[in-house]
């Protein structure tokens, strides 16, 4: 495990100022607002602070200050943060982000998570703290294997744990990191204690009379499924088909790039009207930025085409069943890209043992609500210890 820096070259900041400041941009219908896209008066205003006023040293300092590893696992490098807490008996935590995230997005949970003792907090709660990027993402990537699907990454983090010496830990993960954190507890139910998700996705069964009694909040989530399913999988579909040809422009394109991700930002968030309502500009950026400079467009997308590029793959790597042997804990956030329903979870879920449901928040909950994100982590691992 060789200790890792980031220190992204100066040469490849001014290209992207370049690059930025030689935008061609497209034209757009008037008043259609966030309806068809990114606004294209609000991506000019956001690519001038991208340019001009965001600060990449600063962002890179700041991440900078929790250690970080490359290692080379079944034939990848793999980038991660790990910060362990200074309390005796802390529990280990493998944390996994997902598309469009990054391990960036854990950083204002980390200092809570591993010192609670520092911040108000029962030393007793304490955690140490793994976050590795995704094979294909960050600085993981790019990846040059085809194969690299959930289940090796499952396979992958077992590993990881593993060399880290720590024989009894916890997974968590949103987004990728939820069907990823299922797989590590399938693929190491002798060491993993309990899995932690802050997304699920539930899948209706598929005889009607198998549904069970719906209440009013839950019809309101499975209307919300059909709305999302028509009008806002498109990335899906392309990220699950053609990786190769999106990442041509979003590769050479970093206001394209901006784009592409900000408005997952705006849709899949406790946004009301811009993406800066839910989640703090310099960090979206920053996130953004990782991105760029690692050229990573193309293999975080080939995550999609390995697991999910046809409807039926889709299924299986996101409804289960998942028959694990440890309990399993779910926290739901409201504006979330996913809004699952608690019986049919159960039916997926056997080891369910623990369910929040928050009034405020989205898919990005370490960042949007990093308060009630730590507090539902500490909940479920005192369940479990």
């Amino acid at each position: 495990m060789i200790p890792f820096r980031i220190d992204i070259p100066q040469a490849d900041i001014d290209d992207l100022h370049r690059r930025l400041d030689a935008t061609r941009w497209p034209d757009e219908l008037p008043g259609v607002g966030w309806e068809r896209g990114v606004p294209l008066g609000y991506l000019r205003e956001l690519a001038a602070y991208w340019r001009s006023s965001f600060n990449w040293r600063a962002a890179e300092s700041r991440l900078n200050k929790f250690p970080q590893f490359l290692t080379e696992i079944d034939g990848a490098n793999v980038h991660f943060m790990h910060v362990r807490s200074p309390e005796a008996n802390a529990m280990p935590v493998i944390f996994t982000h997902g598309w469009p995230g990054s391990f960036a997005e854990f950083m204002d949970v980390i200092g809570p998570l591993t010192d609670p003792r520092s911040h108000g907090g029962d030393p007793d709660d304490a955690i140490h703290v793994v976050v590795p990027s995704i094979p294909g993402y960050a600085f993981s990537g790019p990846t040059h294997q085809t194969g690299w699907d959930t289940v090796r990454v499952g396979r992958a983090w077992a590993e990881l744990m593993r060399r880290l010496g720590y024989d009894r830990y916890v997974a968590q993960g949103g987004d990728w990191g939820m069907p990823i954190s299922l797989q590590v507890g399938l693929a190491d139910p002798g060491h993993v204690v309990g899995v932690h998700l802050n997304m699920f996705v539930t899948f209706p069964p598929p005889d009607q009379a198998d549904w069970g009694a719906m209440s009013e909040a839950d019809m309101g989530r499975l209307q919300f499924a059909a709305r999302f399913s028509q009008e806002e999988m498109g990335w899906q579909k392309i990220q699950s088909t053609r990786p190769h040809t999106l990442s041509f422009s979003l590769t050479d394109s970093p206001v394209g790039q901006l784009a592409w991700i900000v408005e997952k930002f705006k849709v899949w968030t406790d946004a009301p009207k811009v993406p800066e309502d839910a989640v703090d500009r310099d960090h979206m950026l920053t996130n953004v930025s990782i991105y760029w400079f690692t050229a990573t467009a193309g293999s975080s997308a080939q995550l999609y085409f390995e697991s999910a590029h046809t409807d039926a793959d889709f299924i299986r790597t996101w409804g289960g069943p998942w028959q694990l042997a440890m309990p399993v804990g779910v926290a739901s956030f409201p504006m979330d890209a996913v809004r699952p329903i608690k019986h049919w979870a159960q039916n997926v879920l056997p080891t369910l043992s623990h369910w929040s449901e928050f009034d405020r928040g989205g898919h990005f909950a370490a960042m949007e609500q990093p308060e009630l994100f730590v507090k539902d982590v500490r909940a479920f691992i005192r369940s479990v210890r």
